[in-house]
């Protein structure tokens, strides 16, 4: 009697600890170096994200879907939370932010050598600056119809424009230019350079859906095991291993 007891226990721990664990579908879009079915660990943000969980007990399905599909998706329980998030009021009603895991940091890019500095909105004066279509840089900037902006495909085209002169500014997330400057832009990469200012500074979370049952513990959880992983360099070997110190 009393071994059968024992075997009860035994299960009973076992099923507890399955209902705690479950495996979690995380969607992402395209952004190297953060999120890209491509690169290792599905991108920086992507292994990030998934060492954080698997350290909590939980395994991950890395889902790569447009942007605004992921945002849907969430939404409708499609999947049980978004990689790579800024805060917003909005995906604050139906997901609960993480606690910010990166910083992403908004930056000017100029031609070496060229006398372009910038301290404030003053600063930008009437210098042209290569802007992504449909990029959103600030809330401040973006509306800013008083700048000379010049729209162009995406980072890789405005960079290429600046090494040739053809634009005095551009702009991207700094691990994003860094991770294209070392790739597609290495040509270039050695005549362009950072402007030290940031122009905004965003918190990366990841996003649960609030229908989720557990959404507050995943939360939990995730934010625990980033504490953990800086602690321990696990963190930051990660980041190494995407090519970033």
């Amino acid at each position: 009697m009393r071994r059968r007891c024992g075997v009860v226990f035994i299960a009973l721990l076992f099923a507890l600890g399955g209902a705690r664990a479950e495996q979690l579908r995380m969607a992402a879009n395209v952004w190297p170096p953060f999120t890209d079915a491509r690169l290792v660990g599905n991108g920086l943000a992507s292994e990030v994200v998934s060492a954080a969980f698997k350290r909590a007990g939980h395994t991950t399905e890395y889902v790569e879907v447009p942007w605004v599909r992921a945002l849907r998706g969430l939404q409708q329980d499609d999947y049980d939370l978004i990689v790579s998030a800024w805060y917003s009021d909005e995906r604050a009603r139906y997901g609960l932010f993480s606690e910010p895991y990166l910083t992403n940091r908004i930056l000017f890019l100029k031609r070496k050598g060229t006398p372009v500095e910038f301290a404030n909105r003053a600063d930008l004066g009437s210098h042209s600056i290569a802007v992504g279509r449909g990029y959103s840089y600030s809330a401040t900037f973006d509306n800013d119809a008083t700048l000379n902006k010049v729209p162009v495909q995406d980072f890789l085209m405005a960079a290429r424009m600046l090494a040739a002169g053809r634009v005095d500014l551009t702009l991207e997330d700094e691990w994003v230019a860094r991770f294209h400057l070392k790739r597609e832009l290495k040509a270039v990469s050695d005549q362009l350079e950072f402007l030290p200012r940031p122009l905004s500074e965003n918190g990366l979370h990841i996003l649960v859906r609030r229908s989720h049952p557990r959404h507050r513990q995943l939360v939990e959880d995730f934010n625990r095991s980033v504490r953990a992983m800086r602690e321990d360099g696990s963190y930051a070997a990660i980041f190494r291993r995407h090519g970033f110190e």
